[in-house]
């Protein structure tokens, strides 16, 4: 059986109105966080998130070839990704700022491995930096999960460019 089938010769669309029609899809919001070998940390927000496998359990996210973090978060053996909560808009916002430090005045603890994990956060998941996938403009990061915690409540979601919520739980 052939399973191939031919592309188009080409797209019927451009970069904007395939990036209007992506907006349509309602995701969650994370902040990805990590330590850096001086000790300090670095974090970033987040909306390429899903789960892959249950068995091992396998994440992933992805990152802007463009990002000046690409190269702590390919390199570095840990990361955590942390699910934010409906109150949490200023993190995600904070996150995704250059320039200023946003872990000032930010409550968090620290992993087994010395992860950062956002306090108030609806979920987390600490992960092995298992595998990368470059991939277009982004980079596939494939995350074996060693650890993670749940905190059932109303989450934030990113949608038609703006932040929202779920209804409490």
């Amino acid at each position: 059986m052939n399973t191939s089938s031919p592309r188009a010769a080409e797209r019927g669309f451009d970069s904007a109105h395939f990036r209007q029609a992506l907006s349509q899809f309602a995701t969650g919001v994370t902040v990805i966080t990590t330590r850096l070998a001086d000790g300090s940390f670095r974090g970033l927000t987040a909306s390429s998130f899903n789960s892959v496998s249950l068995e091992p359990p396998l994440v992933l996210w992805s990152l802007s070839n463009a990002a000046n973090s690409l190269p702590i978060f390919s390199g570095n053996s840990h990361y955590v990704i942390n699910v934010l909560s409906a109150g949490q808009e200023d993190l995600a916002r904070r996150f995704s700022r250059r320039g200023e430090d946003p872990f000032a005045g930010t409550g968090y603890t620290l992993s087994r491995t010395g992860q950062p994990i956002l306090e108030g956060a609806a979920a987390w998941f600490e992960c092995h930096n298992r595998s990368r996938y470059p991939e277009g403009d982004h980079v596939i990061f494939v995350g074996e999960v060693e650890d993670c915690a749940a905190d059932p409540q109303a989450a934030l979601l990113f949608h038609g460019g703006r932040f929202g919520t779920t209804t409490a739980r």
